[in-house]
């Protein structure tokens, strides 16, 4: 397994492929808190954020289709797709320096700090991986931690795409859940309470 050198990132490269593994195979067509989209067409999307991520740093090729646009339709096993994504964008973020002032993101502002940069792929990362996991029935691995640690990114980079990568921020509901984790989630425009219906 490729690792990017940066702990957040391999930290939350690790909670998408265990959320990827964790679900069933009839899971695949099952609803996600991204209204859209099922969680094979999720993971087309945090597949292909990370090919984006990578082609932006090496100028090698990105997603063979639109993450913003996923077919729902896998060509092989979830792994097939998830993990030559992952160790692509693993190798591009190695050869990332830490302090480094201008970094290639592959949305607006298109060019950040280092660490915001960082941040924002392992925010997609762990954030999905909430996603496919809560769609699933099964514990995320988005712990308050993790969170945390995620937040400045967010925080830099979430009102420019509301609308586009984030909906508006959501209140938390009176006596919910408040911690790290809930508090990222609500700020990026997600139900931290989410739960797939009962069928």
């Amino acid at each position: 397994m490729t690792t990017t050198k940066w702990e957040l990132l391999d930290q939350a490269y690790t909670t998408l492929r265990e959320a990827v593994a964790g679900v069933p195979a009839d899971g695949w067509d099952r609803p996600t808190p991204c209204a859209q989209w099922n969680v094979t067409q999720v993971l087309q999307h945090a597949a292909g954020d990370q090919l984006a991520y990578a082609a932006r740093l090496t100028g090698g090729p990105g997603p063979a289709e639109d993450p913003f646009a996923p077919s729902g339709t896998l060509a092989g096993a979830p792994a097939d797709l998830l993990e030559p994504a992952l160790a692509a964008a693993a190798e591009a973020f190695a050869g990332v320096a830490p302090g480094e002032a201008e970094v290639a993101v592959p949305l607006p502002p298109f060019s950040v700090p280092a660490e915001t940069a960082v941040g924002a792929a392992a925010l997609d990362a762990a954030v999905h991986a909430w996603d496919l996991a809560v769609a699933t029935g099964r514990p995320s691995g988005l712990t308050d931690a993790l969170a945390a640690a995620l937040r400045p990114a967010a925080n830099a980079l979430a009102e420019p795409l509301r609308g586009f990568a984030y909906d508006p921020a959501l209140p938390l509901a009176p006596g919910a859940d408040d911690g790290a984790a809930a508090r990222l989630l609500a700020f990026l425009g997600r139900d931290p309470g989410w739960a797939a219906a009962a069928e």
